[in-house]
């Protein structure tokens, strides 16, 4: 936790930035309850999570036990989820389709709930990826504010595995930039401080905190 820190703040200096302006989320996916509590008496207090259904049953005593914890959805989400997702999450990150972003806005407006909300840019156009085509991301943003009344605050990227992150974070940023929003979700365990040089708000991070997971890969929501 700790060494996470510091190499945020290192990347922060590097870019003459306030390392107050990165949320780091701690992503706890696949890891139980005994993994968790230590990383919040470390002083963590934002967690991610891939799966609504294993969020749900992980996260009841832990938020009855910690106040002031916030959990980002940082997986992709079905449609059918979203009254869960609402009631559940402080923030989603994965709203790529217009399915999902009707099905967030009855809910939001059902829930009186109102995440912080980020669209998912699939910046490498890559077919097993979720996400929105950097080319259709302005038209979708559009539609979510003006058809399905959702108050978008910034983007998210997942840049392909084998390929240098730094243009798809730098193309995350102008999409957004010609949006106006000023958040920017980018940046992993293992690409994270190149993340900060281009603009990441909030950066997540799962093996740097918790180790490699011993598990596969759950299903999407």
């Amino acid at each position: 936790m700790l060494s996470v820190r510091e190499e945020i703040a290192r990347a922060c200096r590097e870019a003459g930035r306030d390392p107050a302006g990165i949320t780091l989320v701690a992503v706890s996916k696949t890891f139980e309850v005994d993994a968790i509590e230590p990383v919040i008496a470390a002083g963590q207090r934002v967690f991610g999570e891939n799966r609504v259904q294993e969020a749900k049953a992980k996260w009841a005593p832990l938020l009855v036990r910690h106040r002031g914890l916030e959990l980002h959805l940082v997986g992709a989400l079905q449609s059918n989820k979203a009254r869960d997702a609402v009631a559940l999450f402080d923030a989603i990150h994965s709203v790529d389709r217009a399915s999902l972003a009707e099905a967030l806005g009855k809910e939001i407006v059902k829930q009186g709930r109102r995440p912080l909300l980020f669209v998912e840019i699939n910046t490498g156009a890559e077919p097993q990826k979720a996400g929105v085509l950097p080319q259709d991301a302005d038209a979708f943003l559009a539609a979510c504010r003006d058809r399905y009344g959702l108050a978008i605050s910034g983007l998210m990227c997942v840049p392909p595995l084998y390929e240098i992150p730094a243009p798809h974070f730098a193309l995350t940023g102008k999409i957004a930039h010609r949006n106006g929003l000023k958040l920017l979700s980018m940046g992993m365990s293992a690409d994270y401080p190149a993340a900060i040089a281009f603009g990441a708000t909030h950066v997540r991070i799962g093996t740097a905190i918790f180790g490699t997971r011993a598990k596969a890969e759950p299903h999407p929501n």
